[in-house]
This record gives C-alpha cells, structure tokens and sequence, in this order.
C-alpha cells in the first residue's frame, strides 16, 4: 500500500469517503498526503477550520493519527528498531536486518498492530422518502382542517354550556391582543427553521423526520378532539353559525381555513373545538426542538432566543384564554415525547432492527420509521453548506473550503 505521505490530493480525497468522513472531500481539494499528515488541533481551532469542524476535529485528528503511527512504524522497518539501527554480529548493518528489522533484538519479525477499523457512516438524501412524508404531512394538515368543520358542528353553544372551570384562568385574566402574540411567534419560530433547514447538508433526511413527526401529532389531534368535544374556553368566542349537513359549505370554508393557514389573524380560523389538544403548542415546540437539535452547540444564544419565544408563544395561548391548560400540557407534552422517542430510535441501530417479538414493531409508525431510517446508521452530523455554489479562499495549506459545518 503507498504511504500516506505520498499521497495526491486525489488519493486524499477517496481516503476520507472511506473512512465516513465525506463532508470534508470538497473541503480539502488541494491537500496531498504530507499536508494530511501535518493537521494539528490547532489547525481546527482558528478560521477557517474552525468553522469546518463541529467537534474541533477530534474524528479526523484520531484518524490522521493513525496514519502518523502507520508512516512511523514503516519507517522503522528497514534496519531500525526504538529509532536505533540494528546490527549484525560483525558490527555491520545486515541488509536482512534492514529489510525485516529485529525490535531490541528477540524476533525476526515486526509485531503487527491491528487497528480497529471505524464503522463507514451513511447519510443517503433519498428525497424520494422526503416527497413521501411531506405528502403525509400535507394530508395530515388538510384532515385536521376538515376534522375542525366536523366537530364544530357539535360544540354545544356557549350561551348553554358554560366554560370547564380552568386554574390558570382564575389566576390570571384574560388578555385579548395575547393570542396574536402567539401566533407571531410561530410564524417567526417556523420562518427561522425553515431558514436553518435550507442551509443543512442533510436536509433531506432532516426534512423527513420533521414533516413524519409533526404530521403524526396533527393525525393524533384529530383523533383526541373528535372523541372528545369540549366545550369553549371562555365566553368571548364567536363562533360561525353551523351548517347543519351542508357539506358544500363545509368545504368552503374549510378551504377557507387552509388558505389562511388556519391562523386567528387571517381571519381564516373561525370554527370551535379544536381544543385537546393545541396545534399552536404542537408548532411552537416543534420548531423550537428542530432548531436546538441541528444547530451548533456553541450558538446558545440563538437556543435561548428560540426558547424565549416558544415559552412566551405557549404562555400566550394560556392567557388569550383560547385554549384550556390542559390542551397545551397534553400538547406539550406528545410532542416532546415523541420528538424524543424517534431521536432516540435514529441514533441506536439496535432499535432500528426489532423483531416481530419487540412492542414497538407492531405499532404503525415503528414501521414507517424503520422505512425512513433504514439506510441512515448513526446520529446525522449537524454540517451546513450554502444552497448555492462558494468559492473560498485557500489558507496556508491550499485547502479550499466551500461550505460552512457547525
């Protein structure tokens, strides 16, 4: 095998798609071996590395490492041993000795040291899957909207039916601009994830697991609010009058609905009981768990700014009056559940390979989930890239860097 340090940029570039390493093929277009070689982890430390790497290089250094240590023993191969020649019972250099070396003089041959080699990680884009689960999402949003016509047409009349008795609403009195608030805040959380999403590398697996998950919380909701039809919150509520069987009606107005994103503000959200459990809640979290999960670590200030906006979001509903308390904690908390869950499942390959015997192999979206995460084995890097071609500049080694990794 040629060593390491012979290498042409190109023999770089197929090393690090061997190793699972190919985010930095593009990166390092002008580095031959010798370069490789002499990466260090101050190197990583200081742009424009540093904004290449999001483990400051540790992967790579290990690896290089084990290159140096490769490159080191050949060296020693040809007469030398613990950096001393070795010699013959003459005195003289033996030409055998040279060519099979004799460590501190008790074998004839060199010890050979195994080195793991590390599991090849892949991350394929399959954006077929993605169509997928966008269509499932967009189902899902448009049967939750036609799910709302439905069960508005058994809300009991507020005139007749007072409002459950609710802590939160003895505590604090309602604020009428509060819901507003609410929804500009998730209409803010959304636009930064789509933002963030755009510029991530995998973006297709990412894009999947976002639209499977909230498209699986908008069929759950469906399901809580039309089994149970509570009663409206408060006395404020003006609800549009009932259509009584006219199904024509109905789905004009439920694509009147989904025309104005089902927002309070559009005026498009004029129907009652969706209540248990709040979409609102549902968006404002979600985005808010995407964001923190794949972006940098070092970007606490944008985690804290996200968070702040999610906690003023949901408190916001509580204080409209718009949603009982119970609606957002139920919300709040399948949400952040089965965020979880699925991370948790994508990140071990074990629970990606359950029998028939395991529990969560007969439950539905297990077996949507292995489909979706089949292919992918490990946790997906949190690297970024511009949607559009770059060119860097080169620093000292000639390394070119055409996208951005947290």
């Amino acid at each position: 095998m040629k060593k390491a340090v012979y290498w042409s940029s190109e023999e770089v570039s197929s090393w690090l798609a061997e190793e699972g390493m190919p985010e930095y093929t593009d990166s390092f277009q002008c580095l031959n071996g010798e370069d490789l070689l002499r990466l260090t982890e101050a190197d990583f430390k200081k742009p424009p590395l540093s904004l290449v790497s999001s483990d400051n290089g540790q992967q790579l250094l290990d690896k290089i490492k084990t290159l140096n240590i490769e490159h080191h023993i050949e060296a020693h191969k040809n007469g030398h041993a613990n950096g001393h020649q070795i010699k013959g019972n003459d005195g003289d250099v033996s030409s055998k000795a040279k060519r099979n070396g004799v460590p501190n003089g008790f074998r004839n041959q060199m010890v050979q040291i195994h080195m793991p080699m590390p599991e090849k990680l892949h991350f394929p884009m399959e954006w077929g899957k993605t169509a997928l689960t966008f269509i499932y999402a967009l189902f899902c949003f448009v049967f939750t909207t036609v799910m709302i016509s439905v069960v508005h047409e058994r809300v009991p009349p507020n005139e007749e039916t007072p409002p459950l008795p609710d802590k939160f609403f003895d505590i604090f009195d309602r604020v009428e601009w509060a819901f507003s608030i609410c929804e500009i805040n998730g209409m803010i959380l959304v636009a930064l994830w789509l933002i963030q999403w755009t510029l991530l590398k995998y973006k297709s697996i990412v894009g999947r697991r976002f639209f499977f998950i909230v498209g699986t919380l908008y069929l759950y909701r469906c399901i809580t609010m039309y089994i149970t039809t509570l009663p409206v919150p408060g006395k404020h509520f003006k609800c549009s009058p009932k259509l009584l069987g006219d199904w024509e009606a109905q789905m004009r107005r439920v694509i009147k609905m989904i025309a104005g994103g089902g927002l309070s503000i559009t005026g498009s959200h004029t129907m009652c009981g969706d209540y248990l459990y709040s979409g609102h809640t549902v968006i404002l979290t979600l985005t808010y768990q995407f964001i923190k999960e794949y972006s940098p670590r070092r970007f606490w200030w944008y985690h804290w700014i996200c968070w702040f906006l999610s906690a003023v979001g949901i408190f916001c509903i509580l204080l409209a009056h718009d949603h009982y308390t119970v609606d957002v904690v139920v919300a709040y908390y399948i949400t952040t559940r089965l965020f979880w869950w699925y991370h948790t499942m994508a990140n071990q390959q074990i629970l990606k390979e359950a029998t028939n015997t395991n529990f969560f192999s007969r439950v539905w979206w297990y077996r949507a989930f292995q489909y979706l995460e089949q292919n992918v084995s490990g946790t997906v890097p949190r690297n970024y890239q511009l949607p559009f071609s770059w060119r860097a500049t080169p620093f000292s080694r000639s390394v070119k860097y055409t996208r951005l990794d947290t």
